[in-house]
Order: C-alpha cells, then structure tokens, then sequence
C-alpha cells in the first residue's frame, strides 16, 4: 500500500483534474479513507497552497455542513470548513454562468465579518457579536468535484467542503442586536419556494456557528482574520441549479440576495 503523502498527492491531483477539466471524478475516500479527517484536510490545505500560487485571492472561510438537512442529504453528522476564494465572489443580482461549475446546487445562508481577529483560544458567541461588522443574507453555490455527488465526509473535506462560489447581499451594519437563531429564511427558485429554515437549523444560531470556526481555525493556527466574510452555513436544504434559473433568498432581518444562471 503506498505511503500516506503518496495518497493525498493522488486525492489532491484527482480533484484538480475534475475542477480544471471540468469532468467529475471518482471520490476520494478509496485513497484517503472515509472517515480520515485529518488528510482530507491536508489535502484541503494542498489545494488552497496551489490556488494561492497561481494567483488566486482568499477572501474568506465557509462552514459546511451546519445544517441537519444537508446533513441528511449528504449522509455526514458534523460541520466541516472550506476557503472562499475572490475570483468566485459574485455581487447581489449577478448572472452566473452556469458551465462555471461541475455539479451546482445553491443553499442560502448568513454572511458576517469582524472587525478584528479572533486570534485567541475559545472565543464564545459574545466575542463573535462584539467583534461583529457586518451580516448578510448569503447564498452559496455548493459544487462537487465528486460524480454524483458520491461523497462521505472525507471527500467533501478533501474537496474544499465541497465550495464552488457565493453571493453576498446587502450588508446590515450595526448588526450585534438581530436575534440570529431566530431568524427565518424562504429561498425561492423561478418563483416557486423551494427551501426553507430558520437560524437554529445552523448549530442553533449562524453565530454559534462562526464561533466554532473561530475556536477551530484558531487550534489550528490560522485564525479568522477582521474583513474576512464567513459563511455560516445552510439554514435549509440545498437545491440543484441549471441554467435560466433564478434564485432569491429572503432572509427576515437581513434582507434579500438573488443570482440568475444562464
């Protein structure tokens, strides 16, 4: 059996070669194992090091997998994170080219920044909301480099928590007094509603959320940086897109954030 660096430069190649030719590829867990967090991540981690020499911008950091319904959808039973890249930050309103992405569905979500680092152990929901800068209704363009979406938790890790773009809305300053676990969210697709949830669906709150990222980057020497976005992940179940589709998510307290394929 080859060495472990041997099968997460093999996992990291696969999935380069499915995103840059655009061509899903066999999951990943047969060379990194299932449940192996640990190289998903380092896999994860090879990607960004890559991306980063060719000139892509990080902009931020994404939680997956927040909500029990995706958790449902997926077959996993715990959050995970990934890397927001600026060339796959779309404005509020854009058209998107649909052949942009392998496998596209769309969850909506709240945004946020802070103010100033989170570069200290354990910071709770009281350190997220005094550092709090801006929130924002959010909707993520989830894709997978993985045929049919086939993936256990290590894949989706191994393919940067399976992120393929974000559109970020209106920005709420001053947003520290909004009840985030009581938030409620309808997202729309050609007019008709097709996801629904409300703030606790994410951890309880999209705040709770941020914190456990903050606590996990921190451990892990990376912490989240002030005027970093973070998306705090689904609110309610994600839905395939195609092209000359439409989607507007409204998310009551923050507002409305909308993208139309084509």
């Amino acid at each position: 059996m080859s060495e472990p660096t041997d099968r997460i430069a093999e996992a990291t190649r696969r999935l380069a070669a499915a995103g840059r030719d655009k061509a899903p590829c066999a999951p990943v867990r047969e060379l990194i194992g299932r449940d192996d967090t640990d190289a998903a991540y380092a896999v994860q981690q090879r990607t960004e090091a890559a991306a980063a020499e060719s000139g892509r911008v990080v902009v931020g950091r994404k939680i997956g997998l927040t909500s029990l319904a995706v958790q449902a959808q997926l077959g996993v039973d715990q959050p995970d994170y990934g890397t927001l890249f600026a060339d796959t930050g779309f404005s509020n309103g854009s058209e998107i080219p649909v052949e942009q992405f392998l496998q596209p569905r769309i969850e909506a979500e709240v945004a946020l920044a802070l103010s100033r680092d989170m570069d200290h152990a354990n910071p709770s929901v009281d350190d997220i909301l005094d550092a709090l800068d801006w929130a924002a209704p959010a909707l993520e363009i989830v894709d997978s480099r993985i045929a049919n979406w086939d993936i256990s938790l290590a894949d989706t890790i191994a393919d940067n928590a399976s992120y393929g773009g974000h559109v970020i809305g209106p920005r709420l300053r001053n947003a520290k007094h909004v009840d985030f676990s009581a938030l409620s969210m309808e997202m729309d697709l050609n007019g008709a509603v097709v996801s629904s949830g409300t703030g606790s669906d994410c951890m309880g709150s999209p705040i709770i959320a941020a914190a456990w990222l903050a606590a996990t980057l921190y451990d892990l020497g990376m912490p989240i940086r002030a005027g970093q976005i973070v998306l705090t992940g689904a609110l309610g179940s994600m839905v395939p897109v195609k092209e000359q589709q439409q989607i507007i998510a409204r998310i009551e307290g923050l507002g409305e954030v909308s993208c139309q394929f084509r």
